[in-house]
């Protein structure tokens, strides 16, 4: 029976998917709601699969795979999460994971998604397969280096940016989402590099043109 670990902030979603994996004969071994459970977890039970969240509190899911693995190298490690980013995609991808499938997943494709992995198969939503495939076909075609249409923001960057058009401070931002007001201040240079921009202002001005704020409150 495989034992499985899942890693998500939100208990409602956690529970209702130990409550189906349970059904659906995995052993769920443990579960967690933020990065740093997660990890102790993970050296604890050496799961064979890890069902980790992107978007937690702290620490984000892919800050926390690649300890993970090295917490229980025999480890699959498969991202479960809302977003559709295709730069989450690329890290997740490049940190080691083994999927990467968005919550709308019905389950019994979610399930068959993680047999496939456990077998040694990789598994990525149907949307974000398309994606990965295009990224490939431009490399391919242009010989190793891939065209990008437009900046693309990790998660958590459209977390940060989000609450920068609400009009918060750093610290205002670092204590909704858990982290230090240096890691805001980071992840909003990371956006104006991105973007080739110069301010704040003109970063939430881009992202509304954009339509990517509404999506991410």
């Amino acid at each position: 029976m495989p034992t499985v670990l899942i890693v998500d902030d939100a208990e409602l979603f956690r529970e209702a998917l130990r409550a189906a994996f349970i059904q659906e004969g995995f052993d769920v071994v443990a579960a967690a709601s933020d990065a740093m459970a997660a990890i102790d977890r993970a050296k604890e039970h050496k799961p064979d699969l890890v069902i980790l969240d992107l978007l937690m509190p702290g620490m984000s899911g892919l800050e926390v795979l690649g300890t993970i693995l090295k917490a229980s190298p025999s480890s699959r490690v498969v991202l479960l999460t809302s977003s559709e980013s295709t730069a989450d995609l690329l890290q997740a991808v490049k940190s080691g994971a083994s999927g990467y499938l968005t919550k709308d997943t019905p389950l019994p494709r979610l399930v068959a998604a993680m047999h496939d992995v456990l077998e040694g198969g990789a598994a990525v939503s149907p949307a974000m397969g398309g994606k990965l495939f295009g990224i490939v076909r431009d490399l391919l075609r242009h010989n190793g280096t891939a065209i990008k249409k437009q900046p693309e923001l990790t998660g958590r960057e459209l977390e940060v940016l989000a609450r920068v058009a609400d009009g918060l401070t750093s610290k205002e931002i670092a204590e909704e989402l858990y982290i230090s007001e240096n890691t805001v201040r980071n992840h909003v240079r990371n956006i104006l590099d991105k973007l080739g921009l110069n301010s704040r202002f003109e970063a939430v001005k881009w992202a509304y043109e954009e339509g990517l704020l509404q999506a991410t409150r």
